[in-house]
């Protein structure tokens, strides 16, 4: 990775946006398809656990804007895309584990869906499992099923949703604004949730790129 990303930057987990450079759009996204690939196919074709785990943890040691420096600006529906997508989600966790950890489990009691159960997560699930579980799902990028990986997280972000939702409608009558701030990150995990899903039918066809 390029030496000068060393110092992390913190971003308000809230915005769950996109960060913008100033370089060549077309270069920038080439870069990005580049990158990934490489990157994945690589590490998959010998899995080394320390790699693999330095990978996990890239955004947390270089600051998430390390990694919307290499991923930011892929389409949704592509493999850096998809990375940019999964390292966003695993910052919530990290940085907002307790809300994560409310939200999360509201939409496992709310949600008839097999959602909680394809995420995979542990019941009862505090902020330190949910974080292992967001390293897992990152870990089966490197080595393990992509797709399913995917498909987790998608799962993951739909449940998380469901339960935001909730929140926000519990805080309405009483703290308009936040339930604004909840009512906004439901919609984005709701987004987030379709274009990982669509990436993992993408990766199942052989057509993620």
């Amino acid at each position: 990775m390029p030496d000068r990303f060393h110092r992390p930057v913190r971003v308000p987990v809230e915005h769950f946006e996109h960060v913008q450079g100033g370089d060549d759009p077309a270069v920038i996204v080439r870069n990005a398809h580049e990158t990934a690939q490489a990157l994945v196919s690589r590490v998959r074709a010998h899995p080394d656990p320390e790699v693999v785990e330095r990978l996990v943890a890239f955004a947390e040691r270089e600051g998430i804007d390390a990694v919307a420096e290499l991923w930011s600006r892929a389409a949704p529906l592509s493999l850096p895309g998809a990375l940019w997508r999964l390292y966003l989600l695993r910052e919530m966790v990290r940085r907002d584990g307790e809300q994560v950890t409310l939200a999360f489990a509201r939409g496992v009691a709310r949600l008839r869906s097999i959602d909680p159960v394809v995420a995979g997560a542990p019941d009862p699930a505090g902020p330190a499992e949910l974080l292992a579980l967001a390293d897992e799902i990152l870990r089966g990028v490197f080595e393990g099923d992509l797709a399913a990986a995917l498909e987790r997280a998608s799962a993951f972000c739909r449940v998380t949703a469901d339960g935001t939702v909730d929140l926000a409608d519990d805080a309405d009558p009483t703290e308009p604004e936040r339930a604004g701030v909840l009512t906004r990150r439901s919609s984005r995990l709701l987004a987030l949730a379709d274009e990982l899903g669509a990436s993992a039918r993408l990766e199942r066809d052989g057509a993620l790129d």
